[in-house]
Formats: C-alpha cells, structure tokens, sequence
C-alpha cells in the first residue's frame, strides 16, 4: 500500500507517456528471448588483449490440532537420489527463488553471482589478466598506472601538498594499478611519505595478491575492527584494507580511484509494456532453468526508476523500450561526495559507459568471450555500461562543495596526463620486442578500434579502448579544476 501512495505522489512525472508505472500481466520468457540474450557488440572489457521484490501469495490453513503417537518411528537413511549438476550458487539461487515464491530482480542475481561469500565470481579465484576472464587496462600496460599517479600527484599539489592523504582505490583487482602508480613516483618522497593507502576489497584471494603485488610487509590485523594493515616496501607507504569505503577512516584529505568498479555494481532492468514499466526479473522455469520474466506488478526499485528519469529529458526517455537503473552507484557516488566535501580530495571515475539512460547493456564474459547472462551462474564476470549522467546528478543533488567535470574518454584523459611523451621516453631504451609489447599496450589505452601497425594473427589485433572507457572527477571546489579536465 506504502509503495503504490509513493507512486501515486509521482503522477506528474508519470503523465504524458514519459514513464507509467502501471502493472501488467507476467509474460511468457519466450516473449523476452530477443531482449535476454542481446550483448552490447562494443563491451569495453578487454577480451583478447570488463530492495528486490518477490510476488509471493499467503495461504491459509485450517486450525485443527492433531495428536501423533511417534515412539514407534524409525528414522531411515535419507532417499538417495540422482545427484544434481548445479553448482552450490545455482542450488542457492534457486532455493531463494523458492522460497521467496516468485523471481528476484536482476540486481540480486548479479549480486549473488558476483560477491556471494562462498560462490561469488569474484571471491575465491583471480580473474584477471590474460589467463583470467578478462584484461583491464592497468594489466595491459605499467603506462596506466604511472598516468594515474601523475594525476594524484597533481592533484595532491593543487591541495596544497597535505602532509596526510587518504589514497583509497575501490575494487583494485591485482593491486597492478597501486603499484605501478608508487613505483613511477617513488623519487617524490613527500608525495609518497603523505600517503596512506586504503584498497576497498572483499575478495580474500585478490587482498593476499594485492598483498605480494605492492610488496607489503609487517602485517597486523586490528582486533577490534578487524582490518588488515602493512607496509608496501616499494615507497615505504602504509596499506590497510576494508571491506567498504564506510571502512576508511575519516578526517584526512581523501582521493579516491574508482577504475571498472561501477560497471559490476548490481543493475535493475526494466522493460516498457502496452500498460507501462514493468522490472525484468529471474525465474526459474519448470524444466529447473533460469529465464527472465517480468514482474506482474509494481515493484519498490520502480522508484528508482522514477528518481532516474527526472534527470533525463521526456523524449529520451519515451523512445526507450527497456532502461537500466543502478541505485548502488546512486548511493555510493553520494558517499563519495559527502566525503570530499566533508574532508577535501576528489575522485576519479574511469569506466565503460555513456553519459545518459542505458537501454540493455548488461553482459557475461567468460574467458574472453561472451556467453549468456543466466548461463552457469557464478563462472563468468557481469558488467553493465555505467551511467555517467546519474553519477554526476547524484554528486550535484548531495553536496553544493562538491564539483563534477566531465566525462571525457580516456584518451583525453592519459593524452593530458602527458602518455606520448612517456612511451616515446620508454620506447628509447628497450627490446624489439619490448618496443612492440609498449606499441601494442599504448594502443590498447588510447587507440579506436583495431590498431593500423598490427602484423600478427588476426585474433590477436590490438582493439583499442580509448574511446570506449570514459573518465569523470569530482572534486571538492577548494581544490579548483582537476588535470586533464581543464
């Protein structure tokens, strides 16, 4: 009742075609099938070289006491039956589909697939690189990393060189980026001595490989909040790591890096029907296998859907069919912003995405290439395009200290931050085969489409993703425009 009064104070954001939360009836998956099985052809995760609701019914049964003599029960052995293929996340999504009596939205499947303590993709294995699942681009070439770095540095200038900076990297994978961005400015010595380093990560197998990448030393864990802290000998820096950005100690100068972190943050669909939106959700068939459907009325992540497209023009959102909404970097782009406004510092966003509605951008890689999103749950990444334009009303409507620029795509990005000069300096002094691994790289960070200078097998060209990934700050306004956003 609660849900349908809220929708009903919408109204006139409703009126006019631009967005009606009407119910319709579920309909069957085959009427879905050339929705659930799209992929976005122009996926930004390197390949070769990344508040649900349930409908569920209440019965009511008769009140009839009955007496059961059990003393002469025997309890046999449990009926053994065939064994079951699913894997322990299948059987788990499934039971919870079960027991909810109906389908869970999309952002629950991805979280469970992604982040479930003992079957999650990302948590008990290493999926990166080339022998993982997909490369990024700190792993495709030591340039990324140093170009960051130049930008913290600058940015650590602009501030006024604080003698204490909170460097907090959300989702830092290997721990490649971290510790190319120390090595190349390790000769600093009072921009790295101001250092204190938070990665954000729940993966035990990632944190240990972050651990060896960074070449910490003197662990300790705290036994009150339980944090995990060392020292990386590459600069002498503190590291600690948090399951959460709420984790990160407050108080300080703060500058975040958020590298191919939104994009795995959980996504609700919604689909447009002859009576309105209606959010796209998981089900089970009755031969036991994932399908999507859609949900035979009002859901709560529909008012998210609504808070989305006030910051969207009527016409862009009437000519869309199907639209993604991700409330988690909603909520999260507002932590970000109340932290710099409160303890100064900025963040830098890069991602695959675009700056406006997403239609169906969600996608599976698994071992470079592209499977079906409800296929073995649990053994392929998901990724959706991230909504820039959310990020930056997001930002705007918390704080009025803080300031959003751009975004720009990564070409503009590392080009500013000065990534010619660096591989020319590079390409001096190395190999031939160096020099062609550092070609190939650059052109993978900052190149369109297939590189021009490729001579090797065709299922190896360099497809570049300078254009593809884009880059967004927010700052707080002390600290004027940031670099490469000027």
């Amino acid at each position: 009742m609660m849900l349908r009064r809220s929708v009903a104070r919408l109204s006139p954001l409703l009126s006019n075609g631009a967005l009606r939360l009407n119910p319709i009836p579920p309909l069957p998956s085959s009427s879905l099938s050339s929705h659930s099985t799209s992929f976005c052809s122009s996926s930004s995760r390197t390949l070769s070289p990344t508040n649900d609701h349930a409908q569920s019914s209440a019965h009511s049964s008769p009140s009839v006491a009955i007496s059961i003599d059990r003393s002469g029960l025997c309890n046999p052995p449990e009926h053994a039956h065939e064994p079951s293929s699913d894997s322990e996340l299948v059987k788990h999504l499934k039971s919870i589909i079960k027991f909810r009596g109906g389908p869970i939205s999309v952002a629950e499947y991805m979280e469970e697939v992604l982040t479930n303590p003992k079957s999650g993709f990302y948590i008990n294995r290493d999926v990166f690189g080339t022998s993982g699942d997909f490369i990024t681009s700190p792993e495709v070439s030591q340039m990324f990393g140093e170009m960051i770095g130049v930008w913290v540095m600058c940015l650590w200038e602009q501030m006024g060189q604080p003698p204490s900076v909170n460097l907090v990297e959300l989702g830092p994978g290997r721990g490649t980026l971290m510790s190319d961005l120390l090595r190349g400015s390790s000769q600093f010595k009072n921009f790295t001595k101001s250092l204190h380093i938070h990665l954000v990560e729940c993966s035990p197998v990632l944190q240990k490989i972050q651990y060896e990448k960074l070449k910490c030393t003197d662990e300790s864990i705290d036994e009150e909040s339980g944090t995990k802290s060392a020292v990386s000998a590459v600069t002498g820096t503190p590291v600690a790591w948090h399951a959460s950005l709420d984790q990160v100690p407050s108080g300080s100068p703060t500058i975040i890096i958020a590298h191919e972190f939104f994009d795995a943050l959980p996504i609700y669909q919604f689909q447009k029907g002859a009576r309105g939106w209606s959010e796209k959700m998981v089900d089970v068939s009755e031969d036991s296998k994932f399908r999507f459907v859609l949900s035979p009325g009002p859901t709560p992540a529909l008012l998210y859907l609504a808070r989305r497209c006030q910051w969207a023009p009527r016409e862009e959102v009437a000519k869309l069919e199907q639209i993604e909404v991700c409330p988690s970097a909603m909520d999260l782009t507002q932590k970000i912003a109340k932290r710099i406004d409160s303890d100064g510092g900025a963040a830098l966003i890069i991602d695959y995405g675009k700056d406006g509605l997403l239609s169906d951008s969600l996608q599976a890689i698994r071992k470079h290439k592209f499977v079906h999103i409800l296929d073995d749950p649990g053994s392929a990444d998901l990724s959706a395009y991230v909504d820039f334009a959310s990020i930056r009303h997001s930002a705007q409507e918390i704080s009025e200290n803080v300031s959003v620029h751009g975004p720009i795509t990564q070409s503009q990005l590392l080009g500013s931050l000065g990534i010619n000069f660096r591989v020319e300096n590079l390409l001096q002094n190395c190999t031939e085969e160096q020099a062609e691994n550092l070609r190939t790289g650059y052109w993978r960070l900052v190149g369109d489409g297939e590189a021009p200078f490729w001579e090797g097998p065709d299922e190896q060209i360099p497809i570049g993703m300078g254009t593809r990934y884009l880059a967004m700050a927010i700052v707080n306004k002390k600290q004027g425009v940031p670099v490469a956003f000027q």
